[in-house]
């Protein structure tokens, strides 16, 4: 069967979808840690060598499907939020949407399930491949808040950094809330973002 195609987001080549998909299928599994690229490789029907060449380790290829699924939802968020008359209104909208669907995301609660220590790095001594996705996206939907004027005008690369880190407790610390305390919390944060990028 001939497998769809990926350019590669982290490692910049291509990855068969089969691959992808055995590589989350393994994650939903086992867990991150647990998850290894002879695992991979079984899964997906090919030999350890074919994936061995598309890779360095099987860290790089588990970061591959978790930027790819983010994007996908980046892309779902922004277009939920596309009727919105303004930019800022469509970040406000699409922020809260991507506070509300990643937590619930199954590759993501796998990770916060069985290896939530592996978050940690990404939250105290480095932006990850996923982070940055998000800093770009903000960074060039603010640019079009600029320009039709909802969005003040500023440092756009130190406001996109700082809204993505800002966000990242309503995500990583979804569970400590209750199913109404959470929706009271995300409508907060968008009146947050909303106040926050007003001219």
């Amino acid at each position: 069967m001939t497998s769809q195609r990926h350019t590669s987001l982290v490692a910049e080549r291509e990855i068969p979808e089969a691959v992808l998909a055995a590589t989350r299928a393994s994650v939903l599994a086992v867990g991150v840690r647990r998850t290894t690229l002879t695992d991979v490789a079984r899964r997906a029907g090919v030999s350890r060598m074919t994936v061995y060449r598309l890779v360095p380790d099987v860290t790089t290829l588990i970061l591959e499907v978790m930027t790819q699924e983010f994007a996908a939802l980046l892309a779902a968020a922004e277009s939920r939020a596309g009727r919105r008359r303004t930019a800022r209104a469509r970040i406000v909208a699409s922020t809260v949407e991507i506070a509300r669907l990643l937590p619930e995301e199954p590759l993501f609660r796998r990770v916060v399930d069985v290896d939530p220590e592996l978050l940690l790095p990404y939250l105290t001594d480095r932006l990850g491949s996923t982070q940055q996705l998000a800093v770009a996206h903000m960074r060039r939907m603010l640019a079009e808040g600029v320009a039709d004027g909802s969005v003040r005008r500023t440092d756009l690369d130190v406001l996109a950094v700082t809204l993505v880190l800002a966000v990242a407790p309503f995500v990583v610390s979804a569970r400590l809330l209750d199913g109404v305390g959470r929706s009271a919390a995300l409508e907060e944060l968008g009146r947050m973002v909303d106040g926050w990028l007003r001219p």
